[in-house]
This record gives C-alpha cells, structure tokens and sequence, in this order.
C-alpha cells in the first residue's frame, strides 16, 4: 500500500496530521490584535446601508462629508478623510460615528469597520482628543527617542484628553528625534522638552514655537540649544559679519 493515498474515514489520523495533540494545543499562537482571528458570524443580519433620514448626523459634520465626497469620482475613495472627520468629531470612530460616515457615504458600516480595524490613526477606542506621535523608527531610535517617548508619557500621564503613543517612521529624519502633535511636527526634542510640549497640548497651545516643520525661518537648534535664522543667502550672512570683507561679498554664492 502506497504511504501517500488519500487517508480513508475508517484510517486512524497520522500523528503529523492531528491537531489536538498536548504539544500543538500547549503551543499557542502568537497574539494578535483583537478580531483578526474571529470567524464570520453566518447568522447575523445582511449588512445594510444606514438611512440618512434615519440617522443623526451633525449638521457641520454632514457638510464637511459632503465636501470630501465631492472631491473624488469614486465614493469609496473618500473613506480615509471621511472617517478622520468623523474621529475630529467624536474622538473616535465610534459605533455612533461609523453609522453617520455610512449613511452619508451610502456604503455599509462593516466597510468603514474593515478601514478603521486596518489603519492605527483611525482610533477604535476612545483616546485623547489631542495626540502626540513619537516617531521611534530606526533613525530617531539612534538619537535618543526612545527617551524622549518616556518623558513625554511620563508627562502627560493622567491627562485623558492627550494621547501619548509611540509611532512608527514620520518621515522627518532630518529632525530627529521628532513628534507629530496634532499633525504638526516639531523637533529635533530632547527629554527636557516634554513638559513643555505636553502642557502647551493641554492648554491648547501651539508646542515649541519656531521648532516645527513649517518653521522657515528657524534651523534646527545648534549644539548650544538655540535656534539659528536662517533664509538669508551666504553671501548676506558674510556681508552682515563685521569680519566680511570685499572679496568675501563679490564672491557671493559661487
């Protein structure tokens, strides 16, 4: 008889094949976000589109959504900014908020569900209304963010409109280590500036002043800490020195 025929209802089950075994069921799996393992519930009810007549939808809410859809040819392209106008507003996408994002986008709230579970800025709990993003990848990590997360966490502990938490790459090594606050990034940060940055988020205000991406006319800080003007060509900068000479001006840019 060939060892690799197809095994019969009557034929024991090989050891190799068996999956309740002592080893395989004291080896668990290893964990993973809540929900992604579940199976489908064959018996609920058919997903149905909310009816917008039905539903309670913030006037201002409902405009800003209408606005968003309008920008693209395809509705369904529109979920990532519809569900983040929807976060500004609740706090987080809610039950509550899915049902308003649904019925104005005409699409089911398992769709919005599947988006929401999927992307980590899309919050499925209730967080701080106000965020600080710690970027501690690889180029961060090398100049001291992991530190710079704890002083920001140890900071803002106990303050349940911040939301502290750490971030993968931002995408502004040349600042590092740096944080998103609220979508602004500010940076290069050291552990001294967390108290600063936390209460400025608390308080509603704008986190290190002169220090962010959008900053223009500020360098980032100089070994001695303090920020240095810049947008003035090197030949200005020689020709305002008291030890420019001529030769330095003509010479210009070149």
């Amino acid at each position: 008889m060939s060892d690799d025929r197809p095994l019969r209802e009557s034929d024991p089950i090989p050891a190799d094949r068996r999956t309740d075994t002592p080893a395989q069921v004291a080896s668990a799996r290893p964990a993973v976000p809540a929900g992604w393992d579940e199976s489908a519930d064959l018996f609920k009810d058919p997903a149905v589109v909310p009816e917008l007549a039905e539903t309670d939808v913030p006037d201002a809410l409902r405009r800003e959504l209408e606005q968003i859809l309008s920008r693209y040819p395809d509705r369904r392209s529109a979920v990532l900014p519809a569900l983040h106008a929807a976060q500004r507003v609740h706090g987080w996408c809610s039950p509550e908020a899915i049902d308003q994002v649904a019925a104005v986008m005409r699409v089911t709230p398992a769709y919005l569900s599947s988006i929401t579970t999927f992307y980590d800025m899309l919050n499925t709990e209730p967080q701080g209304t106000r965020y600080v993003y710690v970027c501690t990848s690889v180029a961060c990590n090398l100049v001291g963010a992991q530190a710079v997360f704890e002083a920001l966490h140890e900071a803002g502990a106990g303050l349940d409109d911040v939301h502290v938490r750490e971030f993968e790459c931002l995408g502004a090594c040349d600042m590092a280590p740096m944080a998103s606050v609220d979508g602004r990034y500010i940076g290069p940060l050291d552990t001294s500036d967390a108290p600063e940055v936390i209460a400025a988020v608390h308080e509603s205000r704008v986190a290190l002043p002169g220090r962010g991406l959008e900053a223009l006319d500020q360098r980032p800080p100089d070994a001695s800490g303090a920020g240095q003007p810049r947008g003035e060509s090197p030949a200005a900068e020689r020709a305002a020195s008291p030890e420019s000479t001529p030769a330095d001006e003509e010479r210009g840019d070149a």
